[in-house]
């Protein structure tokens, strides 16, 4: 399993970044990896909220399957991840001061055997954090620029 955590930090209040991150079917817009999503719930937001993500990264894709395991509005949203990569992932977010909004991306992963496994896990993880600093950078600069 693998580790890769990415944060920043974003010059808006605590809200506004959240109501950024909190409509999961806009991901796409700041995740460069996230092609299209799909809702597999009646629900859109909180726990048990179920979708599926088209994922991308170089010519490799897969889609992967979702489901939100924790809901704290403004704080923090967790996922499990269901598909052939198993694990979790969570966004927290924490107010510096009234405008400033410290912005953490943590996601725990296991490949599966035919995406190498362990040695699948290493060869990802310096890829994966680059393109979720990018993804992250992102959702920083349309806050910041909204």
């Amino acid at each position: 399993m693998i580790t890769v955590r990415v944060c920043a930090t974003i010059d808006a209040p605590l809200d506004t970044v959240w109501a950024s991150v909190e409509h999961i079917e806009r991901h796409t817009e700041w995740m460069q990896d996230a092609v299209s999503i799909e809702f597999e719930s009646e629900q859109r937001a909180g726990v048990g909220t179920a979708f599926s993500c088209l994922t991308r990264i170089g010519p490799l894709s897969t889609t992967d399957h979702f489901v939100v395991t924790a809901w704290e509005p403004p704080v923090m949203m967790g996922i499990e991840h269901l598909g052939a990569v198993k694990g979790d992932a969570d966004f927290r977010l924490r107010a510096l001061g009234h405008a400033h909004t410290e912005f953490c991306w943590e996601e725990r992963l296991h490949f599966p055997w035919w995406m190498g496994g362990v040695a699948g896990e290493q060869i990802a993880k310096p890829v994966l954090a680059r393109v979720w600093r990018g993804n992250v950078a992102r959702l920083r600069r349309s806050i910041e620029g909204s």
